[in-house]
């Protein structure tokens, strides 16, 4: 299992019981909702029976796992991995590529990117480079991770005038994927992320109902107020296309839509 890694690999039964424990359920409640028996999960947890690849797959849907999880417990049990892992640049993966690149740029003249697993920058648009502006060029070299780009100092974090509201909203969203996936790297950028300098008398911020977070963010003089959205990619067997997201950042006045297109203009 890739979330928990040990010096030496460890039975399917552990690793079934981890997210077990992880997921909060007992054992009563997995085997209820996977339409198995109770004494047959406590077999296969206590490793006094082997699971089938089909029993492993079943569980794991139940238990929500990432497909990177799932391939882990199918090789902890001896199988071959199910799901696939291939570079973005893969010619398999052309399609998939292409229609990234399509969507980036017809989101035009609005920020948009796509991020992997650790939020690190796969693609992104014209539009997101113009905002980038005055940001350490240490911070833009290549893997960029965008939510240290967002709230380091020497990043966007000085021109975000609702920084505290932004950086509870990412810290919000990175807890929920390391509570999903439960992956050690992600929960090291989390720390990270925490020991960064938080504006003043503001350690937290609740969570808003509303469906959507601002992001207001001064360039050249001039506040946009975004609205961020997310989009993954439905139902995908690839790892790579399941791990992806594209984040973008639509205006959330007439203001802002009109800058945002004054600045994507071409110089006269």
């Amino acid at each position: 299992m890739s979330a928990l890694p040990t010096d030496t690999p460890r039975p399917v039964g552990d690793l079934l019981r981890e997210w077990r424990r992880h997921r909060r359920l007992s054992q009563l409640d997995l085997a209820t909702g996977a339409e198995i028996s109770t004494r047959h999960l406590s077999f296969v947890e206590s490793g006094r029976s082997q699971p089938s690849r089909d029993m492993i797959l079943h569980l794991a849907e139940y238990l929500d796992l990432p497909l990177r999880e799932r391939n882990a417990l199918l090789t902890a049990a001896g199988f071959a991995p199910a799901f696939k892992e291939r570079p973005l640049d893969d010619p398999a993966l052309a399609t998939a590529r292409h229609t990234i690149d399509l969507l980036l740029k017809g989101l035009e003249p609005y920020p948009a990117l796509a991020v992997d697993r650790y939020w690190q920058l796969v693609a992104s648009n014209q539009a997101t480079l113009r905002l980038l502006t005055g940001v350490a060029p240490e911070l833009l070299q290549p893997p960029i991770n965008v939510l240290r780009l967002s709230l380091h100092s020497a990043g966007l974090a000085p021109r975000i005038r609702n920084l505290a509201q932004w950086r509870a909203h990412l810290l919000h969203r990175l807890r929920q994927q390391i509570d999903a996936c439960h992956d050690p790297q992600l929960l090291a950028l989390l720390r990270e992320l925490q020991a960064l300098p938080a504006p003043d008398a503001i350690a937290e911020v609740a969570m808003p109902s509303a469906i959507a977070v601002p992001m207001q963010l001064e360039v050249d003089g001039v506040v946009l107020s975004m609205l961020s959205t997310t989009t993954v990619f439905g139902s995908p067997v690839d790892i790579t296309l399941a791990e992806l997201a594209l984040e973008a950042f639509v205006p959330a006045d007439a203001e802002t839509a009109e800058r945002l297109r004054e600045m994507a203009a071409p110089y006269p």
